[in-house]
């Protein structure tokens, strides 16, 4: 039986049912003509989400996302370090003293999954640096996202990868210089690096690294040129915080501070978290408060997933792709 088959099968209720309308949503907006922004919160990198988020982007299922620093870099340290993770299916049960053993062997750990200090960051560390130095004596200026892809599309890493590029999300993007928005970049691991190499002297001007400013600007512009009524941009949210908060303000902006009427609300909106709803948390906010915002519409087609996204966006996505 196919998993499409299964789920239609089975999951008939409550969040179930919540998860195939959302799916047959997201399938309806994209042959009606739309395009779909998706965003990537908490650690969905590090919980390989870019083995069916690759393929979707492969299939033309994904057309922009929005996500967190260590979303960005997460899926390359997986990609070069794979061997090296160490799972701690036990990591309900460890002590604080048990914490500080894993530190001491450099071992940062994300739920029950250790990321290898020096084979992931140090390692992408030794190699980035390289583009931003190169773009930091030339007087050029790049987002953090930009630099990944000079590096993917290098071939620079090649001889490091530890699990099938296939499975990257982040190399099948920049394959197809898909646009990413990256909020709060400075909030990462190499973000910190980044910092540092600037305190230290070995990059002169900040601003080599574009800003926070600059990615909304950019975002205003991919939306306006992209969104119409006959394709309007969907919005697949993947947990709480800035990856959604961010990109999600676009629509007002351009239609109170720039003025563009004209431009279309978000065509549709999936959310898929297990924040409870609570007064005022954007993370636990009911989509048809979006609607005050001017984010959404009345008849925009919305949908919430109390759930575990790490459940739930590989069920969405293997609907979407007909699996």
């Amino acid at each position: 039986m196919q998993v499409t088959d299964f789920l239609k099968k089975h999951y008939k209720h409550f969040n179930a049912a919540s998860l195939i309308d959302a799916a047959e949503g997201y399938k309806a907006h994209l042959e009606n003509g739309g395009k779909m922004l998706i965003t990537l919160a908490g650690a969905m990198s590090t919980a390989e989400l870019g083995i069916i988020l690759a393929e979707m982007i492969r299939q033309d299922k994904v057309h922009a996302i929005s996500c967190t620093g260590a979303n960005l870099e997460e899926d390359i340290f997986n990609l070069v370090a794979h061997d090296f993770y160490e799972r701690v299916p036990h990591y309900r049960e460890l002590s604080a003293a048990d914490e500080e053993a894993l530190l001491e062997r450099h071992l940062n750990r994300v739920t029950d999954t250790c990321i290898p200090e020096e084979e992931a960051m140090r390692r992408l560390e030794h190699v980035v640096l390289k583009y931003w130095q190169k773009a930091d004596q030339a007087g050029e200026s790049y987002f953090p996202h930009e630099f990944f892809y000079q590096m993917l599309l290098s071939g620079d890493l090649e001889q490091y990868y530890q699990i099938d590029p296939k499975n990257s999300w982040m190399l099948e993007a920049a394959k197809k210089n898909l646009p990413i928005i990256c909020p709060g970049w400075e909030d990462s691991t190499l973000g910190n690096i980044y910092a540092g190499h600037v305190i230290s002297g070995d990059i002169k001007n900040v601003h080599t690294m574009k800003s926070g400013i600059e990615y909304m600007m950019f975002l205003a512009d991919y939306y306006t040129q992209t969104a119409s009524e006959e394709s309007t941009i969907g919005f697949f949210q993947i947990g709480g915080g800035i990856a959604g908060d961010f990109p999600i303000c676009v629509v007002p902006m351009l239609h109170q501070d720039l003025q563009r009427t004209g431009v279309p609300l978000w065509g549709y909106f999936a959310q898929i978290s297990d924040s409870t709803t609570s007064y005022g948390s954007y993370s636990g906010a009911v989509p048809n408060e979006k609607i005050t915002w001017g984010k959404l519409g009345k008849d925009t087609p919305k949908f919430v997933i109390e759930s575990d996204a790490t459940i739930v966006a590989p069920l969405i996505f293997a609907i979407v792709l007909d699996m």
